[in-house]
């Protein structure tokens, strides 16, 4: 779900097993007009419930929390059909972790020791649809990505179809399928479609790789 300024504020829940921190993020939104804290809660399963319930525009998710974890959250919101944006918030910077939460379906990766009003403009960008990543693991992501096609031969541009790339050069600039589809007078479904044959033809399992991908080919978006 993507919002402009004349959107209702995106609604947030978190779920994150510490209270100080839950506390600090309300705080920090509720100066803000266009994001509102609607829910917040130290229990996985409470949170899993609620956001399956209420599917609020985005979910602030903790990585490491006793008795479930982000990961299994994760895979179990999308598996419920939760199609809101989950942005994992941890203090994990590890390489495992990063790539296993954007192939299992999240739409960003922030790191807990980010200056408060970078989480803000990325909560921000994650409302208009786009990916809300920490500065420091897009080179992390790249390597990891490097390492994959490495081990076999790494598929070019030369695979895809020309609506493919233009759909790719989108992803690179970080559209969700609704501003793709806007953007090129096309449904919102063939977009999903498209992005669907091209993953799996570059060999790609998320639509972050893909982007992430894109841009080391030099596929810079125009706007």
């Amino acid at each position: 779900m993507t919002h402009n300024v004349t959107d209702s504020p995106a609604t947030i829940m978190v779920v994150d097993d510490h209270p100080l921190l839950r506390r600090g993020v309300e705080q920090l939104l509720e100066i803000e007009d266009d994001l509102r804290l609607v829910f917040d809660t130290g229990s996985p399963r409470e949170g899993l419930k609620k956001a399956l319930e209420h599917e609020p525009d985005m979910l602030l998710l903790d990585l490491n929390m006793p008795d479930l974890d982000g990961l299994e959250v994760l895979k179990r919101l999308r598996n419920g059909g939760y199609a809101g944006r989950i942005i994992m918030y941890t203090v994990s910077d590890q390489e495992d972790n990063v790539v296993e939460a954007l192939r299992s379906g999240a739409d960003g990766y922030l790191l807990k020791d980010m200056e408060p009003e970078e989480l803000v403009h990325q909560l921000r960008q994650a409302a208009l649809g786009r990916m809300a990543i920490s500065d420091d693991l897009t080179s992390l992501l790249a390597r990891a990505l490097r390492t994959q096609h490495h081990a076999e031969r790494a598929p070019t541009l030369d695979v895809l179809t020309r609506r493919e790339r233009e759909i790719l050069v989108e992803l690179a600039a970080g559209m969700s399928n609704k501003l793709i589809a806007r953007r090129l007078d096309i449904t919102e479904g063939t977009v999903k479609v498209h992005v669907k044959h091209l993953l799996k033809k570059l060999r790609l399992r998320s639509r972050v790789e893909a982007a992430v991908w894109a841009v080391q080919q030099g596929l810079a978006p125009d706007h």
